[in-house]
């Protein structure tokens, strides 16, 4: 028996087929039951002892060669079938996919660009920072105690990872680093908004560990309280498109500011729905005022020459005033239905 002979052309079998299919069609026809190779080791029963010996050898060589080989084809259709796969079923994550919900802008999207766009009309450029802060950057340079509030666990994120001052690394619970920040590297006058994600230990219906603010700053010569004012109103006739505006600002407290003031809105309520701008109802809508010398020291801005505002507002917020939404937490569902009731088409802009 030529066992290279059967090798031979069990081999050019196995490396005609195409399929997985074909090669076990081979594989069944040489090392099955009623394979070739087991039809032949069943002749072994007429041989003479010591051609049993030789021919079983051989035999279960050429058994291990075809199998060995059969494997390697094997391996080689996979390779092949999965390429193809790859090749046929290319899926472009950037295309949208089919029948899929129409395409909207987040409402908080929507706001973004119009706070930068009503500010921007008004000469107002956008700073940027880091999320995560140092300690003096969050606090210290703003004027805010050690003993205060805002430092505690319950309300601040804090990172286990230690600054130079040898104090823990926080995620900024407001966008006011941006300003000192600006300061420190610009010499007024500095005119600028800091819009961006800010974070905080708080999570309900109207508060969540995550959200947006933008907060502004002005440093000149003869910057006033008249000048904050005629800002905020202006930017909220816009925002809010009311014309005749019905507001107010409340006497208050910040570390940063001195004086310091609240801003209200009033608003009314008809057929259950917030109507903003006119009532005897309000709405507290922002914080700001002059901004403290200390702060302006901590900046080396010469507080004999200059002085500024500064304001700051929840994006979410006027967000949901704006368009009459309930649950912040809707922002961060990631629900697609949500998003296609609730936000807007690129002709919206």
């Amino acid at each position: 028996m030529d066992t290279k002979k059967v090798l031979n052309e069990a081999t050019k079998q196995i490396e005609r087929c195409s399929s997985q299919l074909e090669l076990q069609n081979v594989k069944v026809a040489y090392l099955g039951k009623k394979g070739k190779i087991t039809e032949l080791l069943k002749n072994l029963k007429d041989l003479s002892l010591e051609e049993k010996k030789s021919t079983g050898a051989k035999l279960n060589s050429l058994r291990t060669d075809i199998d060995d080989i059969i494997k390697n084809k094997l391996n080689g259709l996979k390779v092949e079938e999965i390429n193809s796969k790859l090749k046929n079923e290319f899926l472009d994550i950037s295309f949208p996919p089919p029948n899929s919900i129409p395409s909207k802008v987040h409402p908080i999207s929507k706001t973004f660009d119009e706070v930068i766009s009503i500010f921007g009309s008004m000469g107002y450029s956008v700073a940027e920072g880091p999320d995560i802060e140092t300690d003096y950057f969050n606090f210290s340079a703003l004027n805010i105690p050690e003993n205060h509030p805002a430092r505690e666990m319950q309300d601040t994120f804090y990172i286990d990872d230690i600054d130079k001052d040898d104090k823990p690394y926080v995620l900024r619970t407001h966008t006011s680093p941006v300003q000192i920040r600006t300061l420190l590297n610009e010499k007024p006058p500095v005119k600028i908004i800091a819009p961006g994600r800010t974070y905080r230990c708080d999570s309900d219906s109207t508060h969540s560990p995550m959200f947006h603010q933008v907060e502004g700053l002005f440093i000149n010569k003869n910057t006033n309280m008249g000048d904050l004012k005629g800002t905020l109103i202006e930017f909220c006739k816009q925002f809010f498109n009311v014309q005749n505006l019905k507001v107010r600002f409340r006497p208050s407290y910040f570390p940063f500011t001195e004086p310091s003031a609240e801003m209200d809105i009033a608003y009314e309520i008809v057929n259950n729905k917030i109507h903003l701008g006119k009532g005897d109802l309000w709405l507290e809508i922002l914080g700001c005022g002059m901004v403290n010398p200390v702060v302006l020291e901590n900046c080396n801005v010469d507080t004999k020459i200059y002085q500024g505002f500064a304001f700051g507002m929840g994006l979410d917020r006027i967000t949901m005033l704006k368009y009459g939404l309930t649950d912040i937490r809707s922002f961060f569902s990631g629900n697609l239905n949500w998003i296609a009731n609730n936000g807007f088409s690129i002709g919206d802009y």
